[in-house]
């Protein structure tokens, strides 16, 4: 089973827990969504880590979901699982995949209307809709009907919820509805929540909180959005939209004094946020999204910020990006979190694309040399690095190769004499053949301040045979970052194995350094790797991977994988000031 497969079958699992008593399978269930969550986002396959021995080492799985998962992948089935989803009708499961159904909610319909029928069970809850029969049950009425025949429809035509969105395009549409609610002369304060405000890879929908006296006049300016194509749904204080390509955007409006609780409680993670509910119980405290209050009273603190919400727990601020429960709540309550890197950190980019005409391997960039600098001056930047793919292997003789990297050369010359107040590094981004060379000779090689390798071909080796490959192009002296290490490519293509238990210490002690790519599909090294590799004192560069100028706006995403990750700013080392860089790329 793959990874997607496992994560469903979990999360059946947890909806039918949650039909038999949600309150007495409270924890089984939070657990049981939680691995789902963990194993929907590793990089790795399960059943290659089982294979391997190594399903201890998933960060949040315990030793009753590890003998679980050996059962599952072994069998192909769970004994327990099947015990557990027996209990509950078989067709309640497929309309969990729909926004809206619930666990209750499905077992209630299929329940007393008798379905049993997995195949058509969606058809069949459409067409009770469409005869008039859902609205006469007690709990739904017709409003409920309509929403029911909408979120069917939407989920037949892929304009659902389900449908997510890498963070950079999630993002870009959270900031253009920022804009527009600031026009509103009642909003005070406005954050984007959940996974888009921790900087999940991949977002469901934007979740947006207003700070506001005056809940309605929010409300009516976000409805009124003019590129909205219908409101969803519009309450005293929360509304829904639904934006052209079947992205959802929805919005919560608290009073400003209790702002701070509403944007702790809603940033989430859930697993963060069960374990401050812990925290707080042996306070006799209890929370919600309305503040504080001691157990057995009615009286809530309020809290206008998230620090004084944390302060009130005995903990410092969290950085939203770590709000995962992996260690970081212990931390804060000993003021002993790491300070993890900023933006303002970034020193220069080191992994783009010009268009000068190398005849490469791969796509040109669009911007002149020239061009791209001018955009790193604006970003303050004090060094860059230009990385054009090697021209093609193939198509070229090792002397029309070496002529070319020349002449780029010469062109990134003449731009330094331009721009003295930024240094220029001679990179290239280099293909590590499926031979584990790299596609470029020794005399190309020896005129680059350094290479950047990749792989852009032959995804389908096997770990084994891929890690060997990569390590035996990164061995080059010259080798000294690896690109987009996993290949991935979100919603599009999961990425190649690597046996990071040999690769990490390779990197280690032969001062080799992996790239975080921010490119909006890249996102890569994912920021559970990350995490692994900081542990192990690999460095790390943030690129844009940038094939135009306006790409290097990009560097704001592979940040924030990098402050997922726990990276600080010693971990990075385009962070660094341009003369140890160099010094760097020379050892």
């Amino acid at each position: 089973m793959t990874n997607a497969e496992i994560s469903k079958l979990f999360r059946h699992v947890a909806a039918a827990y949650a039909v038999k008593d949600e309150k007495k399978h409270y924890f089984q269930i939070v657990a049981y969504q939680r691995a789902a969550d963990i194993i929907e986002a590793s990089p790795a396959e399960m059943r290659d880590l089982f294979k391997e021995g190594k399903l201890q080492t998933v960060p949040g799985i315990g030793p009753s979901i590890k003998t679980h998962l050996e059962e599952l992948i072994t069998t192909g089935k769970v004994k327990h699982f099947d015990q557990v989803m027996n209990a509950v009708p078989q067709a309640m499961f497929p309309l969990l995949d729909i926004p809206s159904f619930g666990p209750k909610k499905a077992f209630k319909l299929v329940t007393i209307f008798h379905l049993q029928n997995q195949e058509s069970v969606i058809e069949d809850i459409e067409k009770l809709a469409l005869d008039n029969k859902i609205a006469q049950l007690e709990g739904f009425g017709e409003k409920s009907q309509n929403d029911i025949l909408q979120a069917i429809s939407e989920y037949k035509t892929g304009t659902t919820k389900s449908a997510r969105m890498v963070l950079p395009f999630a993002a870009e549409l959270a900031d253009q509805m920022i804009t527009y609610m600031k026009l509103c002369a009642k909003v005070n304060t406005i954050y984007p929540l959940g996974s888009l405000r921790r900087m999940v890879a991949t977002i469901g929908d934007v979740d947006l909180a207003v700070a506001s006296g005056d809940p309605k006049a929010v409300i009516e300016h976000f409805t009124a959005y003019p590129n909205k194509e219908r409101v969803i749904e519009q309450g005293p204080a929360t509304a829904s939209i639904l934006m052209s390509g079947g992205k959802h955007v929805d919005l919560m409006v608290q009073p400003p004094d209790r702002f701070g609780s509403l944007l702790q409680h809603f940033t989430g993670s859930k697993q963060h946020n069960i374990h401050l509910r812990e925290v707080a119980l042996k306070k006799n405290l209890s929370l919600s999204e309305y503040g504080i209050k001691e157990k057995g009273s009615e009286e809530k603190g309020k809290f206008d910020t998230e620090e004084k919400f944390y302060r009130a727990l005995g903990m410092v601020w969290i950085p939203p990006e770590i709000r995962e429960d992996t260690g970081e709540i212990e931390l804060a309550l000993k003021n002993n979190l790491p300070n993890l890197v900023e933006l303002e950190d970034i020193q220069g980019d080191f992994h783009i694309h010009s268009n000068f005409a190398i005849e490469p391997s791969h796509d040109l960039g669009r911007n002149t040399i020239e061009e791209m600098v001018q955009k790193a001056l604006k970003l303050k930047y004090t060094s860059i690095g230009f990385s054009e793919h090697n021209p093609s292997v193939s198509k070229h003789s090792s002397k029309e190769t070496y002529d070319l990297v020349a002449q780029r050369n010469e062109a990134l010359e003449k731009v330094q004499q331009k721009f003295k107040k930024i240094k220029i590094f001679k990179l290239m981004e280099t293909d590590i053949l499926a031979n584990g060379k790299i596609g470029l000779d020794e005399k190309s090689l020896s005129i680059l301040d350094a290479t950047i390798v990749s792989i852009h071909s032959s995804f389908g080796m096997s770990k084994n045979e891929m890690t060997k490959r990569v390590i035996a192009g990164l061995s080059h002296p010259k080798a000294k970052i690896l690109a987009h290490p996993t290949g991935r490519l979100l919603n599009q293509r999961p990425g190649y194995e690597l046996d990071w238990d040999i690769l990490f210490p390779f990197c280690k002690e032969h001062n080799k350094a992996l790239e975080i790519n921010a490119f909006p599909a890249r996102l890569d090294l994912p920021d559970s790797l990350v995490r692994k590799a900081v542990e192990y004192g690999i460095k790390f560069f943030i690129n844009t991977d940038s094939h135009a100028a306006a790409h290097m706006d990009l560097m704001r995403f592979g940040v924030s994988v990098a402050r997922r990750g726990w990276a600080t700013k010693h971990d990075i080392l385009n962070a660094m000031e341009y003369n140890k860089l160099e010094q760097w790329f020379k050892q």
